[in-house]
């Protein structure tokens, strides 16, 4: 099985749709998979529900898709950084599922796992518990999660081999292997494709099992959202 594509609107197509749930790895803009975050806009699909740490900046990562209002709701733990998307939210024109950060991710990866839900102790006593189950462990309050899985994954690696086997770079794996394990269908983007055999088995970070595309993108822009400089 071939999957590798020749490009991110290849590797999209025929798989997009309306009302789908996407999500996509990265945090801020580390991460992030540029190139299939812009093929995604490019289909013009609506009415999405994206599953992210937060949506990029104004003009650059998921904020694209928000200027173009592809995006019905968001679930996130971070507004920051993002103008239009504070405003959308704010204006009650984009739908928020706020969601602790770790609790986001372990959502996402028990949905990788097959794991429905399970129950954690953050949010209890706040509106993130609003409307859920509640249980007593131990003397202890938690509030039962459920767990989340996405029509299409779209996710960023350093490296991969032709069967799907990816390595992350540093801090940039982030949400990126939860996020390709949460997937019906992964789609990868990477700096490096390389031969079946050539990336050792005790490095490899996501297993192929979970990739179903690949394209490359070997020159990503890779923005840094603020630069801080120490003053003359």
């Amino acid at each position: 099985m071939n999957k590798v594509y020749p490009d991110a609107a290849a590797a999209l197509a025929g798989i997009i749709e309306d009302g789908q749930t996407i999500a996509v790895g990265g945090f801020g803009l580390c991460g992030i998979p540029e190139a299939l975050i812009g093929a995604l806009r490019d289909t013009g699909a609506k009415q999405l529900t994206a599953i992210s740490n937060n949506a990029g900046v104004d003009g650059f990562g998921l904020g694209q898709l928000l200027e173009t209002r592809q995006i019905r709701k968001m679930v996130a733990s971070y507004v920051g950084e993002n103008k239009e998307f504070a405003r959308q939210y704010l204006a009650g024109e984009l739908e928020l599922e706020f969601t602790p950060q770790g609790t986001l991710a372990e959502k996402l990866r028990a949905g990788g796992a097959g794991i429905p839900a399970f129950f954690t102790k953050t949010g209890v006593g706040t509106i993130v518990a609003d409307g859920k189950e509640i249980r007593e462990f131990d003397g202890e309050q938690y509030v039962m999660e459920r767990s989340l899985v996405a029509d299409v994954s779209l996710v960023k690696a350093w490296k991969a081999d032709k069967a799907g086997n990816l390595v992350y770079r540093k801090t940039a794996r982030n949400f990126n292997p939860n996020v390709a394990a949460a997937g019906k269908i992964t789609v990868v983007e990477v700096e490096q494709l390389v031969e079946i055999g050539e990336i050792d088995p005790d490095e490899v970070h996501t297993p192929g099992i979970f990739v179903h595309r690949i394209v490359v993108n070997a020159t990503p822009e890779k923005r840094i959202e603020q630069r801080t400089v120490r003053a003359n």
